[in-house]
């Protein structure tokens, strides 16, 4: 079943079909970082590791494409050797994700992520995140193989 979801949503993408565009206009009209109910793309996201149990969330975050943005040297020198076009920053743009929303959400940790749209200006990424010390998941064997410090926490 997972196998024919991932079919779909490919399929989806590569057309450009008008469900995914209206989507994205939403999207890029909303706020940067939001909560979902569930994943857009459950297959991924079970893959990762998520489980449609309290505790795990799911954040869907934006992120501006484009090259790092370098300040231009005061002092002379020819244009070439300036060295503010084509600066690369050292993270790729999931590992910038994923580091947001664990700023957003400081008591949970970072199960995994997986991009979902992009276009020119933006790349959304669904980051799942889960909170080990929740009372439902404390006793989990996933979570204690995963977080072992996470039985350490006094409750």
């Amino acid at each position: 079943m997972y196998n024919e979801i991932s079919k779909s949503w490919r399929t989806l993408v590569k057309t450009n079909s008008p469900a995914i565009k209206s989507r994205a206009i939403l999207w890029r009209r909303g706020p940067t970082v939001i909560r979902l109910e569930r994943p857009s793309r459950l297959d991924r996201a079970r893959s990762l590791g998520y489980k449609a149990k309290q505790g795990y969330a799911v954040v869907r975050i934006k992120i501006s494409r484009g090259g790092m943005r370098q300040k231009r040297p005061t002092s002379g020198r020819r244009p070439k050797h300036m060295g503010t076009l084509k600066i690369k920053g050292h993270f790729s743009s999931q590992d910038t994700a994923e580091r947001r929303v664990l700023e957003k959400y400081p008591n949970t940790e970072l199960v995994g992520s997986y991009p979902v749209y992009e276009d020119g200006r933006y790349i959304w990424f669904e980051v799942i995140v889960v909170d080990v010390h929740h009372p439902v998941l404390v006793n989990t064997y996933q979570i204690r193989k995963r977080y072992p410090e996470a039985r350490n926490f006094p409750r």
